[in-house]
């Protein structure tokens, strides 16, 4: 039996027989919780520790430990900590890496040990999120939506229509804006340079406006993938802008989005798409004099729909003090303290009372742009399907990368993403 388990069956019997009791947390010494957090921006593991140091400094009967998890290998890490019985009792992830978790039985179901303070404060699109088979394995706090980050003189120069979060531009208005600028900035400068050496989550989530889906989810609770003219508008708009018009980069394809940045600064391209806490590092490497601008990214149909996968909180299954480890998470996310966290990664919360600080709606480094954009995203497409890291990365991300190349054209890429996808679904979901 697990070390954690034993300590967790003495502490009972220590209180059933001294008939002592301080709300499940007087083990006769200290609850000691392991908190895994992936701050890894220096602001962020700051308010973070800063965070920890306070609760600690309060709650004098409920220990917490700061861990350090990284999240290059947060998925196998939590998977062998899991399966070997030494899992963090508080876990600081995605939402899109928690269905795995959930389904497994590793994470416990949140319901009913949540105060309706924090239920009630993020919003039921938030909730989504994190919802699998009706219980809920993980609070979304944090969040970002894909914006356009733009070099400013090159947009007012070229006379573009400027698009606002109300009025953003069309998939249509934004491939021929990128073709103008391409040609008046001349020779070797680009439009648009898409950082797409992780392509998946980056096309799903922003064919959402288009009406893409990809996913859907029968009667019967299965998943399957159809390829609908929604889902072939982002790709379509980039694969026109890197081999027909010539207004995107083909170089950055397989380049991360930090890799653009001095393609940015120098003028090489107008504009790049990336996530909102981009804008960190563009304020600390940005050259002296540069002058940029956050800008909403295309919308479709469906107005600026936007799919996110936030940052979560989970509590282990293995853990023998849930309940108090819920109650670090609420302190965790009041208000003030979400409006620190989110400003220490330079990302959006997804609390209502926190997302309305006006520290977070000024215009200086686009903080106004992102906030406008919060009602409207969404839970990203691939949440709650069982088997979507494996076809992410054999089905997908080959084939998307394929595509946006040149090497592949339309029909393959449906071919691939549907048939070859369902076939790893469908080993999910016997």
């Amino acid at each position: 039996m697990r070390v954690r388990m034993l300590t967790a069956v003495a502490a009972a019997l220590t209180l059933l027989l001294t008939g002592c009791s301080d709300g499940g947390t007087d083990t006769g010494g200290k609850v000691k919780l392991r908190f895994q957090s992936l701050a890894w921006q220096q602001e962020s593991v700051d308010a973070n520790k800063e965070l920890v140091e306070e609760w600690n400094a309060s709650h004098p009967g409920i220990k917490v430990q700061y861990v350090q998890g990284s999240w290059d290998s947060v998925h196998d890490q939590l998977l062998t900590s899991f399966e070997g019985g030494e899992a963090p009792d508080i876990i600081h992830d995605a939402s899109d890496d928690l269905a795995d978790f959930a389904y497994g039985g590793y994470l416990a179901d949140l319901s009913g040990l949540l105060p309706e303070r924090l239920t009630s404060d993020i919003p039921r699109q938030s909730w989504e999120t994190a919802t699998f088979d009706k219980g809920i394995y993980g609070v979304p706090f944090l969040q970002e939506p894909r914006v356009l980050i733009a070099n400013k003189k090159i947009l007012d120069s070229s006379g573009v229509r400027v698009p606002t979060a109300e009025k953003p531009w069309s998939w249509e208005e934004f491939r021929q804006i990128t073709k103008t600028l391409t040609e008046k900035m001349g020779d070797g400068k680009y439009g648009v340079a898409w950082p797409l050496k992780e392509p998946v989550s980056v096309t799903l989530n922003l064919g959402l406006s288009a009406g893409g889906q990809l996913f859907h989810r029968g009667e019967d609770g299965k998943v399957t993938i159809r390829f609908t003219d929604g889902d072939g508008v982002v790709p379509g708009t980039v694969h026109a802008q890197v081999n027909s018009d010539r207004s995107a980069s083909r170089t950055t394809l397989g380049m991360g989005g930090s890799d653009t940045l001095p393609g940015l600064f120098g003028g090489k391209y107008a504009m790049v798409p990336l996530g909102f806490s981009y804008r960190q590092q563009i304020v600390q490497q940005a050259p002296k004099g540069f002058e940029w601008t956050v800008l909403p990214a295309p919308a479709g149909p469906g107005g600026p729909a936007q799919g996110v996968s936030p940052q979560t909180l989970s509590v282990a299954e293995d853990s023998p003090y849930k309940k108090e480890a819920a109650q670090f998470i609420d302190f965790m996310l009041q208000p003030g303290n979400m409006v620190r966290l989110a400003k220490g990664d330079w990302m959006l919360p997804t609390g209502t009372q926190a997302l309305a600080d006006p520290s977070l709606h000024t215009e200086k480094d686009g903080w106004a742009t992102g906030a406008a954009l919060a009602r409207d995203l969404r839970s990203a497409p691939a949440q709650s399907v069982r088997g979507y890291p494996e076809w992410k990365d054999k089905v997908a991300t080959p084939a998307l990368q394929e595509y946006y190349s040149g090497a592949i054209d339309a029909a393959e890429l449906e071919k691939r993403l549907v048939e070859d996808g369902n076939l790893v679904l469908a080993r999910y979901q016997r």
